[in-house]
C-alpha cells in the first residue's frame, strides 16, 4: 500500500515527543477534576502546555478504517487565519487565545435563545468520541479523533421556530491575542453557515476536545465545530454566537471569494477548485512527499449518510 506525507513542517513546530508522554500524570489529574465537575479555568494551552484531559465513550458508529493522524501533526498543522496564514503560525502563536471566561450565545430564530457557559456546554449532553476523516480545500487530509455530541443537542436547547431555515456561525475575535486579524485576508470575525437540515444531521459535531484531552487553542478551543464531509473551512473554530436565520448567511471565504468557495463546500472531487484539482489528496503525516496521492472520496466518504440532503440538486452548481 503507498504511502503519503505533507509539506514540510519545521522541526521548531513541533512538540517533542518525550514531553508529550511526560504529561500523562498531569492530564490524569485534569480528569478527575473534569469528571467530578470540578472544572475550574478552560486551560490555557499554548503550543507546549498540558492539556486536561476530556473523558468520553467511544462510538462505535462513527470510526474510519484508517489509522488516526498522529496527534503531533494534528496539532501543529493547522489553518487559522487569526493566527497567521502558514501552517505552522496558529501552534506557534495560538498560546494568546483567552479562552477563559466563554460564552457561547445561540441566538436568532428560536423560541429560547439562550448564553452557554463552558461548564453548561460540557454536560449538556453525553460526550462522545467519533472518529472522522477530514478534507482540506487546499489538498491535505486527516484522520482526528474528536470529542463532542450532536450539535442538534444544542439547536433543540433553544426550540427552532418555523422561520430558521438556516445556521450562522460567528467566531472569536480578539484583536490583542491574534496577530492575523490585522491582515485584510478576510473579514473578520470569520463567519460560515450550514443549512438547518444539515446542521442537525447526527454527523454535524459540537466539537470540545481531540485524542482524549481538550481542544488546543490551535485547532479552535474551547468549543469549535467539525462538519466531515465538508472541506474543513466549514468546521468553524472558537465559536462566540451561533444564530438561527431565515436566509442563507454569508460566509467569510464566500464573500471573500464566491467563485472558489460556494456556500455548500461539499467534498467533490468532481468539482475542481479554480486553482487546483480536488480529486486527490495528501494524508498528513504518511509517507514521502513524492509518494502517490489518495483518491478523494465523495462527501469525504460519507455519502450513504449525507448524500439524501441533497437529493435533486446539481452539485456542480451548489458546490
Amino acid at each position: 500500500m503507498p504511502t503519503y506525507r505533507y509539506p514540510r513542517i519545521h522541526a521548531s513546530e513541533i512538540t517533542p515527543e518525550e514531553v508529550w508522554h511526560g504529561r500523562r500524570d498531569w492530564i490524569k489529574a485534569a480528569g478527575a477534576a473534569l469528571t467530578t465537575g470540578a472544572l475550574g479555568a478552560w486551560p490555557q494551552v499554548g503550543s507546549a502546555a498540558g492539556l486536561a484531559a476530556l473523558p468520553s465513550t467511544p462510538n462505535a458508529n462513527y470510526v474510519v478504517m484508517d489509522p488516526s493522524t498522529p496527534e503531533k501533526d494534528v496539532i501543529s498543522y493547522n489553518n487559522y487565519y487569526e493566527f497567521g496564514m502558514d501552517k505552522g503560525d496558529p501552534f506557534l502563536y495560538a498560546k494568546t487565545l483567552q479562552t477563559e471566561p466563554w460564552a457561547l450565545s445561540v441566538e436568532g430564530e428560536c423560541a429560547a435563545p439562550k448564553t452557554f457557559g463552558m461548564d453548561e456546554l460540557l454536560k449538556l449532553a453525553p460526550m462522545e468520541e467519533r472518529v472522522y476523516r477530514m478534507r482540506c480545500v487546499e489538498g491535505w487530509s486527516m484522520v482526528i479523533p474528536w470529542i463532542g455530541y450532536p450539535l442538534s443537542a444544542l439547536l433543540k436547547q433553544v426550540q427552532p421556530n418555523g422561520r430558521a431555515k438556516f445556521v450562522e456561525f460567528v467566531t472569536a475575535v480578539q484583536p490583542k491575542n491574534m496577530p492575523g486579524v490585522s491582515s485584510r485576508v478576510l473579514d473578520w470575525p470569520y463567519k460560515e453557515g450550514l443549512r438547518l437540515d444539515e446542521a442537525m444531521h447526527p454527523l454535524t459535531l459540537l466539537t470540545m476536545g481531540l485524542y482524549g484531552k481538550v481542544l488546543p487553542n490551535q485547532n479552535g478551543a474551547p468549543v469549535r465545530l467539525v462538519v466531515p464531509w465538508k472541506y474543513g473551512f466549514k468546521s468553524a473554530k472558537s465559536l462566540v454566537t451561533i444564530r438561527l436565520v431565515e436566509k442563507q448567511p454569508v460566509s467569510s471565504w464566500g464573500r471573500s471569494a464566491p467563485s472558489e468557495y460556494g456556500f455548500y463546500s461539499n467534498v467533490n472531487p468532481e468539482v475542481s477548485h479554480p486553482r487546483w484539482s480536488q480529486a486527490s489528496e495528501r494524508r498528513i503525516g504518511e509517507g514521502s512527499v513524492f509518494s502517490p496521492k489518495r483518491k478523494t472520496l465523495m462527501f469525504n466518504g460519507y455519502g450513504s449518510e449525507v448524500a439524501s440532503l441533497y437529493q435533486g440538486m446539481d452539485l456542480r452548481k451548489n458546490f
